[in-house]
């Protein structure tokens, strides 16, 4: 099989592909924005995108937001975007746990208030979230009462994660009945200037070396929040495209999906990264096409406004 193409997209290339195109589903930090500045020219492109007729969605592993929350962060910096037009891992969590697996009972939460909201937003009954008091010794690990109505366990970007959170998630999960949730696996969380903190995925592998279990992951680089909007909106496949930063979610996402893909170099992964997949033979971290930042898109969709 041959390595696929990841192709520049400028000039009439671009064109063809913006008419090729109905929806955009974009990943947002290292893409539209970089902490709290917008990538530059990046509002114009999503509004100039909207005024054509596409239709845009934002899909995010971040847990520490909430559907509200990220759409006025997204109002703030230009974009615009309503609730409804938001896939984050606290929603898609909530949705999961309701209308999937069913929940019959209480979570156990490994993460922050945005989470916990979103679970009661669902009608999700919910324990812990928030710090934990701190035990004093064996006989009190040892004594630690699970919550009976407890059903899942469900790990999220906790701030106050901490050896009691662990010990609780552990006894839960001890019962092989019991949901082992985590809304993704994203080993670092990037921060302005090329800072980073350890991710999710560092307190999800934690739980799970104590548990002796895996995780089912709802985010990216799953199909959970792609099959949410297909569900909640509809789309054409053939005509969707995902566009992100990061090889192992938003590109493995979209090969996932059977969408094209659409790499910006404004975050995560590089050009370099690219070509060792394409090395190694991972093609479905390999996306189909590049740009150096959304906004090279704008000048193809000014001339196709003309």
């Amino acid at each position: 099989m041959a390595a696929p193409k990841c192709a520049r997209l400028t000039g009439e290339r671009s064109r063809q592909f913006l008419a090729s195109v109905d929806t955009l589903l974009f990943d947002c930090d290292g893409v539209l924005w970089r902490g709290d500045e917008a990538v530059a020219g990046a509002p114009e492109l999503v509004t100039g995108l909207r005024r054509s007729g596409k239709r845009v969605f934002y899909l995010t592993n971040n847990s520490t937001k909430t559907r509200a929350m990220y759409a006025d962060k997204l109002g703030r910096l230009g974009f615009g975007a309503e609730p409804a037009e938001v896939f984050g891992t606290a929603y898609c969590t909530a949705r999961y746990l309701r209308d999937e697996a069913r929940l019959r009972g209480k979570v156990y939460l490994v993460g922050g208030p945005a989470l916990s909201e979103e679970l009661q937003a669902a009608g999700i009954p919910h324990v812990g979230g928030g710090p934990e008091p701190v035990c004093g010794g064996m006989k009190e690990w040892a004594a630690l009462e699970k919550d009976p109505a407890v059903r899942a366990v469900v790990v999220g970007f906790d701030e106050h994660f901490s050896y009691m959170k662990l010990t609780r998630a552990l006894r839960y999960l001890q019962d092989a009945d019991c949901l082992f949730i985590a809304t993704n696996t994203d080993s670092r969380l990037p921060l302005e200037g090329g800072r980073a903190i350890p991710g999710t995925g560092c307190l999800v592998r934690a739980v799970e070396t104590a548990a002796h279990r895996k995780a089912q992951v709802i985010g990216k680089p799953n199909s959970f929040l792609y099959d949410c909007v297909v569900k909640e909106c509809g789309l054409d496949p053939a005509r969707t495209v995902m566009v992100g930063d990061r090889l192992d979610t938003d590109i493995q996402m979209g090969s996932t999906c059977g969408i094209r893909t659409l790499l910006t170099l404004t975050g995560f992964s590089s050009l370099e990264d690219v070509k060792s997949h394409q090395e190694s033979g991972t093609f479905s971290m390999v996306p189909d096409f590049y740009v150096d930042s959304v906004a090279d898109l704008l000048p193809a969709l000014s001339s196709a406004d003309q």
